[in-house]
């Protein structure tokens, strides 16, 4: 039996790959009704890939916590096209690492796909011009992966080519 909730024009199922901001790329198990003091709440049960842990969601909060589903191969372009894009301006006076960490968490806890390109095309550059902090190479890890896990998912590839896909834009001049 396959059954479906509504999202504004998203449809989710049982076996649809998502995308959940918190954690990354997974998978649609089931979807099950649990008694929370007393009353019966549905919970979608979603297997997360690259950590393979099982999280369950109230069908209730999908929109609030962010659950998408996994762009399309034919999407993959334009994040290439804001991966290639120049960097965001910092403006004339330098921006605090502090309010540039947040702003990019902030990014990368939306779950768009987008921002979390801008986020990892941004310190990719600033890579270029200066040695990354601890805090900014974490960052630069958790944006790496979100976009690794759903590349690799969108054009059905395995999590190495969509690393050196991303490599691949980043690669500067020289270098093998």
């Amino acid at each position: 039996m396959i059954v479906t909730m509504k999202k504004e024009e998203a449809t989710f199922k049982i076996g649809d790959k998502i995308v959940y901001p918190a954690h990354g790329v997974g998978i649609i198990e089931g979807i099950e009704d649990i008694s929370v003091e007393g009353e019966s709440l549905s919970f979608f049960s979603i297997r997360i890939l690259e950590k393979e842990v099982v999280i369950r969601v109230p069908v209730k909060k999908v929109e609030k916590v962010g659950l998408r589903k996994i762009i399309t191969d034919s999407s993959v372009k334009d994040i290439v096209d804001i991966l290639t894009s120049p960097p965001t301006p910092q403006g004339e006076e330098k921006v605090s690492w502090t309010v540039r960490h947040r702003e990019y968490a902030d990014k990368i806890k939306s779950g768009s796909i987008e921002e979390v390109a801008e986020v990892y095309r941004d310190l990719m550059q600033l890579r270029k011009d200066k040695e990354l902090s601890f805090g900014e190479r974490k960052i630069l890890e958790s944006a790496q992966q979100f976009l690794i896990g759903e590349i690799s998912e969108a054009k059905h590839i395995a999590p190495e080519e969509a690393e050196e896909l991303l490599k691949g834009l980043f690669q500067r001049e020289g270098e093998n």
